[in-house]
């Protein structure tokens, strides 16, 4: 693989129509705002749907939801003692090897990073002239292992231009759980709930791929790609009760390759070149903005429309 030589920045605009971008589980899964009325989808949000597209595209992933893994693997450490390099390294506290492993084996480990905290081997610091204690072993005793890998790849928040409508709506559970043994044909009390949806909102995210970072974690071109691949196609295999298959959009993309490892401007003045401008007083579609980017010299990005 072709190691990263430039600097990479991005931005992605995402619509979303009649959906729940992301739900907050202490408001009762109601769409993310902040107290302006702004759209919010949180940065884990964003990755969790990267490494599914990663996964869709035959990537290794390490960080798997349940319901959507491809191996026989329950947990993270089912997972990492399922590769037997990694948990022989991890065992026998060679931090350096179990995280080029990491990094090698999956990919979600080398673009985001991971932090590993497992038992293992933990060495016993003596001075040279005190005598060891009979009850401690030589190669150490158990203790915790515990390694930290910084990704290359960082992810913003995504919020809305605009503050966002929610409308809450009503719902009724009329059928049955169980069958009642007794009366089979007894109906139950309904159930009542509430669902969330957004009416409309044009949301906005950032992030970049750093050089320095990539060299450690081994990540690539050719990984760099992959991660442009997922954005562009963000929300495929992504439909739900609280998304409709097309509820949600990947509206645009905008990629800018450096021409040197440190960049030739700072990320914070590359996002800041991008602007989403409404074109009418209430806008309720996408066709509603204008969405411009200010040039930069020697710098000029990749515009992708999703897909």
């Amino acid at each position: 693989m072709t190691a990263l030589n430039n600097k990479i920045d991005f931005a992605v605009v995402i619509s979303a129509k009649n959906a729940n971008p992301n739900g907050d589980p202490l408001n009762g899964n109601c769409p993310r705002t902040n107290f302006a009325g702004i759209g919010e989808m949180s940065d884990v949000c964003i990755k969790r749907k990267l490494r599914n597209r990663l996964q869709d595209m035959g990537q290794p992933v390490f960080v798997q939801s349940l319901d959507r893994r491809t191996d026989s693997f329950l947990s993270l450490k089912d997972r990492a003692d399922g590769c037997e390099a990694f948990k022989t390294a991890l065992a026998d506290n060679k931090k350096d090897d179990a995280e080029k492993i990491a990094c090698k084996e999956w990919i979600d480990v080398r673009s985001f990073g991971q932090v590993f905290a497992y038992k293992g081997k933990k060495q016993n610091k003596k001075n040279k002239n005190e005598q060891k204690n009979d009850s401690e072993s030589e190669d150490g005793e158990e203790g915790c292992v515990s390694i930290g890998i910084r990704g290359p790849v960082s992810v913003h928040p995504a919020f809305s231009v605009d503050a966002v409508e929610i409308t809450s709506q009503q719902i009724v559970k009329s059928v049955n759980g169980e069958t009642d043994k007794k009366n089979p044909y007894k109906r139950g009390s309904d159930t009542m709930g509430l669902k969330h949806r957004v009416d409309f909102g044009l949301y906005v995210f950032y992030g970049s791929i750093n050089c320095q970072l990539a060299e450690k974690t081994g990540f690539s071109d050719e990984d760099a790609e992959s991660i442009k691949e997922a954005l562009m196609t963000l929300f495929e295999n992504d439909a739900s009760s609280a998304r409709p298959e097309g509820s949600m959009e990947v509206v645009q993309v905008a990629w800018w390759k450096h021409n040197s490892k440190s960049g030739q401007y700072s990320s914070a003045k590359v996002h800041r070149t991008l602007h989403v401008e409404k074109r009418k007083e209430t806008p309720m579609s996408v066709d509603d903005y204008a969405i411009k980017i200010d040039d930069l010299e020697g710098l000029k990005p990749e515009i992708f429309e999703g897909r």
